[in-house]
């Protein structure tokens, strides 16, 4: 079998060699930290831009239904004024014909 020199030591030997002479704690410290900056790069990185274009999506179609609220307004009194002309048209053709 092939003694492990120093510059072959695999991983888990590195991690343990660091429990054994850093403590637990100590290592558990820093691995929480890697995880805290893993997860903030991928919000930053991932997470924040695809909100960002989401946002501006959001505010398009926020102005698109504004619009059409307006123009749903502006028909509904177009009708209500032909409804209008339609009745006044009405009495005045009945009363012409009493």
């Amino acid at each position: 079998m092939a003694r492990r020199t120093p510059e072959r030591t695999s991983g888990m030997e590195e991690i343990i060699k660091t429990v054994q002479e850093q403590g637990i704690v100590v290592v558990m410290a820093v691995g929480m930290a890697y995880f805290i900056f893993f997860i903030w790069r991928y919000v930053t990185q991932e997470i924040l831009p695809a909100l960002e274009k989401a946002t501006g999506t959001t505010i398009g179609l926020i102005d698109r239904v504004r619009m059409l609220d307006n123009d749903m307004i502006r028909m509904d009194q177009k009708i209500n004024t032909i409804l209008e002309l339609r009745d006044i048209e009405k009495e005045k053709k009945e009363k012409g014909d009493d």
